[in-house]
């Protein structure tokens, strides 16, 4: 008899943020990971801890969630004790935290310190804080931790204070690869496209995104389908990726690659 050809993620222990609403990027990894053989914990702001156990009740088996403010020291010991009692240990991690106060989407300009400040803490630190409690809850074989990023290297119509944050973000992941190496720990950002999930409703003017990506990427690009993303960041999070750290993938249809519009209508 043959032996059982084991899914990408079995076993796996993830603990995934960021889930509210079951458009989301985090909810569509959560389902993946589940069908791959993972065990799920999920994390969730405080304020809509009752939104996303509505979620985590769709998923196939049973999924908890616990409330945690990631920005909070407190509410990520009591994290890391829930894991420990819940697993021992854990194998990955998707942070998928991001938010800056209305002002901080409307401009980059006669903006208050304290809503870039909270930007920065929110979208950006909590990575940092992730990857430390990876750095501590990791088995001897090592673990993946994934952040959700998205195209920083240019100014962008809208967007504002959060471009600057993703920027951060990526050259955190670098020191953060640096750092948890010797731990075996991989550090990794998913660079995906737009998606209407609820952070997009977020942003003014979105939709000038969504134009530029139906000008410009080469593939076709759904911005309501999360799951080619969410595969991405399951491969991120299995063992395929084992020598992968420090990186940024691009799942984006090639919109980061070309240099102009490719000369199309938009559709």
């Amino acid at each position: 008899m043959g032996r059982r050809n084991p899914s990408v993620l079995d076993e796996k222990r993830l603990l995934i943020s960021g889930i509210v609403t079951g458009d989301s990027i985090a909810a569509a990894v959560a389902r993946r990971a589940l069908l791959a053989g993972a065990e799920v914990l999920v994390a969730a702001f405080p304020r809509d801890l009752a939104a996303a156990e509505t979620v985590a009740a769709t998923f196939t088996g049973t999924v908890d969630v616990v409330a945690v403010d990631a920005t909070s020291q407190e509410d990520l010991s009591m994290l890391e004790e829930h894991v420990r009692q819940r697993w021992g240990h854990l194998d990955g991690a998707l942070h998928a935290i991001a938010f800056a106060p209305q002002r901080a989407l409307a401009g980059v300009m006669d903006v208050p310190s304290v809503d870039v400040e909270l930007a920065m803490r929110t979208s950006v630190w909590t990575y940092s804080a992730f990857g430390r409690l990876l750095s501590r809850l990791a088995p001897s074989s090592g673990a993946s931790l994934v952040g959700l990023d998205f195209d920083s290297a240019r100014a962008w119509p809208v967007y504002n204070w959060m471009g600057p944050c993703k920027a951060a973000l990526r050259s955190l992941n670098g020191y953060l690869a640096r750092d948890l190496g010797a731990r075996r720990v991989r550090a990794n950002l998913v660079a995906a496209g737009p998606l209407r999930t609820r952070a997009a409703s977020g942003i003014l003017d979105f939709e000038v995104l969504i134009d530029s990506w139906s000008r410009q990427a080469p593939l076709p690009w759904d911005p309501t389908d999360a799951s080619s993303v969410a595969d991405a960041v399951c491969f991120l999070l299995s063992d395929h990726s084992r020598s992968i750290t420090g990186e940024v993938l691009h799942v984006d249809g090639g919109f980061h690659a070309m240099a102009t519009s490719l000369n199309r209508p938009a559709e």
